[in-house]
C-alpha cells in the first residue's frame, strides 16, 4: 500500500494531480479540499494516500491531512459510498463541516452532494457517528496562489472540476454565472460549489 507522497507537483488538473517522484509521475485525485491548499506548479508536495485497488484499475487518492485521509476511508466502508461519492463528500464539505453535520445530524447539508439521496445521507450520518476524527480548527494554509490563467482556461478547469465531482453540465455552468471572469481555478471552483450548496 502507498501511504505517502513527496515529490514535485507537476499538473493540477482538478480532481486530478500528477506528482513526479524520483523521475517517476503519479496520477492522483484529490478532494478540493485538498486542492485549494496545494501549492504552485513545479513546487514540493506531500500527501499522505490511500490506494484502491479495482479489477479495472489503481487509484491512488492524495490528501493533504490525516483527518481528509482517515474521514476518506471511513466513508469508502459504507455500503453504497465509492471513492468517487467519498471524493465529492470531502470536496463539498471539510472534514470540521462533515464532523457537524453528523453531530447534528443534518441529512439536508450531505443530499446537496451530488451522488448522495435522502437515504444514502441517512445512512451516512448513522454510520459515521463517533467514528470521525476530532480536528483542532487548523490556520489557513495558503491558498497556494498560482498566478490567474488565462479566463477561458481557468472557466474550462473549473467547469471540468465540477463535472468530475458529479454535477451535470447545467448545475455546473448555473454555479458559474456569478463567478468574476478573472477568478482563479481554485477560487473558482470553492465559490462554485459554495453556489451549489446553498441552492
Amino acid at each position: 500500500m502507498i501511504g505517502r507522497i513527496a515529490g514535485i507537483l507537476l499538473e493540477k488538473n482538478p480532481p486530478q494531480i500528477l506528482i513526479d517522484v524520483g523521475g517517476v509521475g503519479y496520477e492522483l485525485e484529490v478532494p478540493m479540499s485538498t486542492f485549494y491548499n496545494l501549492p504552485n506548479l513545479g513546487e514540493p508536495v506531500v500527501l499522505v494516500t490511500h490506494l484502491v485497488v479495482r479489477e479495472d484499475a489503481h487509484l491512488l487518492f492524495g490528501f493533504l491531512t490525516e483527518p481528509e485521509r482517515a474521514t476518506f476511508r471511513q466513508l469508502i466502508k459504507i455500503s453504497g459510498i465509492g471513492a468517487r461519492i467519498a471524493l465529492a463528500v470531502l470536496s463539498g464539505l471539510s472534514v470540521s463541516e462533515l464532523a457537524q453535520a453528523v453531530a447534528l445530524q443534518e441529512a439536508g447539508r450531505i443530499v446537496k452532494i451530488p451522488g448522495i439521496g435522502k437515504k444514502t445521507a441517512e445512512r451516512l450520518l448513522l454510520e459515521l457517528k463517533g467514528k470521525l476524527p476530532t480536528i483542532a480548527p487548523a490556520a489557513k494554509l495558503g491558498a497556494g496562489g498560482t498566478a490567474p490563467l488565462a479566463a477561458q482556461d481557468a472557466a474550462s478547469d473549473i467547469l471540468n472540476a465540477l463535472l468530475a465531482l458529479g454535477y451535470n453540465e447545467r448545475e455546473a455552468l448555473g454555479a458559474m454565472q456569478g463567478l468574476p471572469p478573472d477568478i482563479g481555478v481554485a477560487e473558482g471552483i470553492r465559490a462554485a460549489l459554495k453556489a451549489l450548496a446553498k441552492g
